[in-house]
């Protein structure tokens, strides 16, 4: 394969901001407000990504800096700005994350933030969690597991007593995915604590009346108890060796059980391979029933798909499991891809699509699209899967692009994409084989109606 050239630019990334992710972790609790640390653009930047995406008012509130406090220090703005907050919101916790800004000019929000809780703290000063989070040195995703991480350091209290709940850190994943978690755990008679949980706060009902905060989210007493539990489940397979499963396993005692995300066949059977473990019951039967649908299905559509070539592009675990389960309806996953830069990505494709003798996929990360459309142009492929931003190159290559993933911002409904689970393999199949389906017929000349 021809050497890629490198650039010091980046053309249209294949991820977003840091903090970004930060933001998304702090609206899965419950009473929380984001707060960044930094310029007013920046939480512009992202409450436009957010709300294009999930289609939801959002507040992310900031310490505004400008070019004063970039030399004098940002620790005035930030106190002010936890006040207002406070004030203005009433949360239970704030989420406090820094950016580049902020960063490069060395705060010190640690201290600041001390400084804060010795001039204002009271019995209803709400809980302050910080993260660093500047965009040069990661990609939303990184800010996402460290949001987590953070508020499970800060947050959770030792010796709080042994439960029976379980702890679930299932990444970064739609509102609909979370909905669906819950009730697995609920059928398999699991009390869990899924963190963070924005199934209601990116995903509510119409209301009369705008709240300044968004019902729903993890709640901070659950939260503080996690390090009871008798389990986690940890979803990923390119987190870090630190991550906040890690964190509650060697600070708590609790018991780490990690996996990929349960995308496709194989990794779901895993999944409740876990899930019985830990409860003690056999799958529940409608489990059981949408596994054989979807191999009937696969058995149905596999004259449509099968041998096609696809890139598969995103955050790095969803591509994993994208490409795994790609692989297992007969499509060849020939170039994985991702903006992150983990150092486990390739490893982690590799295993997934191991079994598959025929498939041996290019895996490339830290890319941005002028590097996934060189390669993809190299190589040949049939299909996109992966989100929105890759809608021009798919336009310009009239190929079919399989929304998945974040942020979905030029379709209605992005959040609510079922990719977890039998029924979300079962969803992604139906949308993919139609797909080619609507690809064939608009390519061909009679315009054929019957196959």
């Amino acid at each position: 394969m021809t050497q890629m050239v490198n650039y010091l630019s980046t053309t249209n990334a294949c991820k977003l901001c840091k903090p970004l992710g930060a933001s998304l972790a702090f609206k899965g609790i419950e009473g929380c407000v984001p707060f960044l640390h930094g310029s007013q653009g920046c939480a512009t930047y992202m409450r436009r990504y957010i709300i294009s995406h999930f289609n939801e008012p959002i507040d992310i509130t900031s310490s505004s800096l400008g070019e004063k406090q970039a030399i004098y220090g940002g620790g005035p703005n930030l106190k002010l700005g936890l006040k207002n907050v406070t004030e203005k919101y009433r949360p239970s916790i704030i989420g406090v994350a820094t950016t580049c800004l902020t960063e490069t000019i060395g705060d010190n929000v640690q201290m600041i933030l001390r400084e804060y809780e010795d001039e204002f703290g009271g019995e209803t000063t709400p809980d302050v969690v910080s993260v660093s989070t500047p965009s040069y040195s990661g990609t939303h995703m990184e800010g996402f597991h460290a949001a987590v991480k953070a508020v499970v350091q800060q947050v959770v209290v030792p010796d709080t007593g042994e439960h029976d709940g379980v702890n679930v850190l299932s990444g970064f994943i739609s509102a609909a995915d979370i909905r669906y978690l819950k009730e697995v755990f609920e059928d398999s008679q699991l009390d869990a604590t899924i963190l963070p949980d924005y199934s209601d706060t990116l995903d509510g009902t119409a209301l009369d009346d705008y709240p300044l905060i968004a019902e729903g989210g993890t709640s901070l007493q659950s939260i503080k108890k996690m390090g009871g539990a008798r389990a986690t489940i940890e979803c990923g397979s390119t987190l870090p060796k630190d991550s906040a499963g890690a964190v509650l396993a060697e600070d708590h005692g609790v018991e780490l059980k990690r996996t990929g995300l349960p995308v496709g066949i194989r990794a779901t059977d895993r999944f409740h391979e876990i899930l019985e473990t830990i409860s003690g019951i056999e799958t529940p039967r409608k489990y059981v029933r949408a596994r054989g649908r979807l191999i009937d299905a696969m058995v149905d559509g596999h004259k449509y798909i099968a041998g096609k070539k696809a890139v598969v592009y995103g955050e790095e675990d969803l591509v994993v499991g994208l490409s795994s389960f790609l692989a297992e309806i007969g499509i060849k996953p020939v170039l994985c891809v991702s903006g992150g830069k983990s150092g486990m990505f390739e490893q982690a494709v590799q295993e997934a699509v191991a079994e598959f003798e025929d498939i041996d996929p290019v895996v490339r990360e830290g890319v941005d699209f002028y590097d996934i459309e060189h390669l993809a142009r190299e190589i040949g492929v049939d299909m996109l899967v992966g989100h929105s931003k890759g809608f021009a190159f798919a336009r310009k290559e009239d190929l079919p692009l399989i929304r998945v993933g974040f942020p979905v911002h030029d379709r209605i409904g992005g959040q609510r994409i079922l990719h977890l689970g039998y029924h979300g393999a079962q969803n992604l199949y139906d949308l993919i084989t139609n797909t080619i389906i609507e690809k064939k017929q608009n390519d061909s000349d009679v315009g054929y109606s019957y196959m």
